[in-house]
This record gives C-alpha cells, structure tokens and sequence, in this order.
C-alpha cells in the first residue's frame, strides 16, 4: 500500500520538472532584445486581368484610326488582339493589336507583370519597386530638361527630315547633322516640330519620370528606321501600382519615308492608356 503514494510522488515530481523546464524556455524567449521574425505583408494584387479584354473597344478605336472603317469581321480580328505566351496567367499576361493602313500603320501592345516575393523578409511591393527601378535604369532617361532656348534646334535635309546636334532627350548622336542622326535618334529634336506640334517647348516630349501615374511611372519615346528608308516611333510607357508592373508600347509607322510619326498624339495617348489600365486595375 506504501508503493501507490510513492509512485504518485514521483510522477508529480516529474510533472513539476517538466513544467519548470518549460516556463524557464517560455521566459528566455520572451525576454528583452530576443528577435521574432513575421512575414513582410502581400501585395495588392493576387490575379491579373485578362490583356486582351483591359482596354475598352473605344480606346482601341482611338489608337487604331482608320481600323473602324473595316468590314465587320476584320474588324472583330483586329480589335480581339493576340494574347502573348505566357507559362503563368497569374504572374505575367500581354496582348497585342495591329493595324495596318495604306498610308500608316499602328500597334499597340501591353505587358501586366505580378511581382511575388519569395523572401518572407521582404514584402511584394518592395520587390515590385526594385524589379521597376532597374526597368526605369535601363531606358537612361535623362537627368535634366534642356534649356528651352536650344530645345528643338537644328536643321532641316532635303528630304524634311529634321536633324540636330544634341536630340530631345540629351543624347547625342555619333555625327552631328547627318540624315542618319534625325532617322535613328533616340527621342529625335524634331519631335516639338513634326506632326503639327510647332511652338510646344522640346523638353515636354522628351523621355522623363511621370508623376501622376500609378505609384511611379516613366515615357520613352524611340524613333527609328525600319527597313531602308520608313521611320517609325515608339512610345513606352511603364508604371508601377503596388506589386503590379504594366508596360504600355504604342508605335506608329507612315507609309512615306519622308513623314515623321507625331510624338506628341502617341504620349498623350499612351498616357490616357495608362491611366485607364490603373482604374482597371482598381476594378
């Protein structure tokens, strides 16, 4: 009979350890200066929107003149646009439209990228901003505006085809004043000139930051030879809301050699573009 009080003795002498062991674990983590790590939180954006659907018909009419006039069934093949091949819809989707008419052609294409971090440590928004930081890095926007009084000038070739020593965006070409130069320039001097645009100050259509777009944004705006003697012009713009990056090409091309695309219709409407796929995005 002595036995049973003994054993029960010793079961709660063992208890008792236990239970000291783990208060005096309990106390050691949660004394001053001990680190607990919590994931960073999520982004915004858990899906993406469907590209090909993101821009309304009417838009697309605006950024492809000339495509309303088709039959009705050209029509619907060209506003449907061409999803591009992605290995993941809820990382990454694009779209594409294209039209070509007998004296311009126009395409437009969106890329939607969702930026996921993989470190607990570090939060989708804050990837977000470096993976944009190193896309806006890339297109070398330049660092200052040109002072009004020597924006634009240049001269202009035979042909009309505006040449300068120093283009729109600061940049400089390998020879001053060669036909070349106005053709393959990035951001060319004569984009305050060309297109109906006379007398707008050369420093507002040049590659820059935006502002008022997204969380934070960028335009380029490229011009280039395409073939042996057709220019065309391509105006990017790329923002950031949250951990959603949207990169908007919009490129023109006319169908004479001698034509320059008009810089300032293809930022105004790329950057109308812009701003509808944030609302969109805030659907």
């Amino acid at each position: 009979m002595a036995y049973v009080p003994g054993a029960v003795l010793i079961a709660a002498l063992v208890a008792g350890c236990s239970s000291g062991t783990e208060g005096g674990a309990s106390a050691a983590d949660s004394k001053p200066g001990t680190l607990t790590v919590s994931a960073a939180p999520p982004g915004k954006y858990r899906t993406l929107p469907e590209a090909c659907r993101a821009i309304p018909l009417a838009t697309l009419k605006d950024l492809l003149p000339g495509a309303a006039q088709l039959p009705e069934a050209q029509q619907e093949t060209v506003y449907e646009g061409t999803p591009a091949g992605t290995f993941d819809t809820d990382r990454r989707v694009g779209c594409r439209w294209k039209y070509d008419a007998p004296d311009a052609s126009r395409n437009i294409s969106i890329d939607f990228e969702r930026v996921v971090s993989y470190d607990p440590s570090v939060s989708d928004d804050d990837r977000a901003r470096e993976v944009y930081a190193k896309k806006e890095e890339a297109a070398d926007l330049p660092s200052a505006p040109l002072p009004p009084d020597d924006a634009g000038k240049g001269t202009v070739t035979p042909q009309g085809s505006p040449t300068a020593s120093a283009n729109a965006d600061g940049k400089t070409g390998a020879t001053p004043g060669t036909t070349d130069d106005a053709e393959d320039a990035t951001g060319d001097a004569g984009a305050a000139t060309d297109g109906g645009t006379a007398g707008s100050p050369a420093e507002s259509l040049q590659p820059r930051v935006l502002d008022k777009l997204g969380d934070s944004a960028f335009l380029d705006d490229l011009l280039t030879r395409a073939g042996s003697t057709a220019q065309h012009r391509t105006v990017s713009v790329v923002f950031r809301t949250s951990n959603v990056i949207v990169t908007i090409e919009y490129t023109a091309q006319p169908a004479l050699p001698t034509e320059v695309p008009d810089s300032k219709e293809l930022q105004e409407k790329a950057q109308a573009l812009g701003e509808k796929l944030v609302d969109r995005l805030s659907e």
